[in-house]
């Protein structure tokens, strides 16, 4: 079916609805970088292609008429239509070549991005059709500073909040869990642990700049105030692998995330111990540079997914 002579081009819909957005003519050709005289123009040509007055022009601003109100209800519609159609249009002309950079924390490399990209896979059959995924697994303060630095093009972090300077959004969350040796004192107690108590007792952790380390130690300033004191951890470590090794081993309890300790736990290997007075669960998140929206094609692909 041959498209109407009645409908506008892009342009002349994106220029109508910024019209509308910023109440005057004036206005919205600063925003397309064009004069005021070639705004008004192409507005009365559009007014002319459907044969309806769109605006109300007044000496201090323009506002739609109720015809200009329905179309310019139509024309976001199909502005947002073109939007996607570019952004799918983009994402498969790099299909074949496209490489997504992907860093993420260590808990959330380990235990789910595997997942993700096989799922990112069934989304291109063929095999060598779909992007090629290079993943960087770090601390959370790493994988900010990398996609900051432009060093990838998608990031997941798991600390309490979002980063300053990165869009972020929420695609996942878990919970914090006190785990021990079935040898300690604590896998046999009835009582849970409170917050000041865990406070003075010395523990297995991550290394600074963990999510996970960033999460208790946020968890723990609400509960007992910024000024609270936290034990010095009996020994650091760069993976969730050797703290829950050192754990097991006896050397002292852990707080670690659902997702790194679920196996030991099913197995009896480690304890959970319950706490008290303490808010443990946290928000993954995805984090980029750029645009509010995710990045086209891959990036945003992979995003879906891991929200599910």
């Amino acid at each position: 079916m041959p498209l109407s002579s009645h409908v506008p081009d892009l342009p002349a819909l994106q220029l109508l609805l910024d019209v509308a957005a910023t109440g005057s003519i004036g206005a919205a050709a600063r925003v397309h970088g064009i004069t005021q005289q070639a705004a008004s123009a192409r507005l009365r040509t559009v007014e002319g292609l459907v044969g309806l007055t769109l605006l109300d022009r007044q000496p201090h601003g323009s506002r739609l008429t109720d015809a200009g109100t329905a179309v310019a209800a139509w024309a976001e519609r199909v502005v947002a239509a073109a939007v996607e159609l570019d952004d799918a249009v983009a994402a498969l002309r790099h299909q074949g070549t496209a490489r997504l950079r992907v860093a993420a924390s260590m808990t959330i490399a380990e235990h789910l991005v595997p997942r993700w990209l096989v799922a990112l896979r069934t989304r291109f059959p063929g095999g060598p059709t779909g992007p090629a995924v290079t993943l960087t697994a770090t601390n959370s303060d790493e994988v900010v500073r990398l996609v900051r630095g432009g060093g990838a093009d998608l990031g997941f972090v798991e600390g309490p909040a979002a980063p300053s300077g990165l869009h972020a959004q929420v695609i996942a969350a878990d919970r914090l869990v006190l785990v021990v040796s079935g040898q300690h004192p604590w896998a046999h107690r009835n009582r849970a642990v409170g917050a000041r108590e865990l406070a003075g007792t010395p523990l297995v952790t991550r290394e600074p700049g963990s999510g996970t380390r960033s999460a208790f130690q946020a968890a723990m300033a609400v509960a007992l105030g910024a000024g609270a004191q936290l034990s010095e951890p009996v020994a650091e470590f760069g993976t969730a692998t050797a703290v829950r090794e050192a754990v097991r081993a006896g050397l002292a309890p852990a707080v670690l995330s659902d997702l790194t300790v679920a196996d030991d736990l099913s197995s009896g290997r480690l304890v959970a111990v319950r706490t008290a007075g303490l808010h443990l669960r946290r928000e993954l998140r995805a984090v980029w540079v750029g645009g509010e929206s995710p990045p086209a094609g891959a990036a945003r692909d992979l995003i879906a997914i891991a929200r599910g």
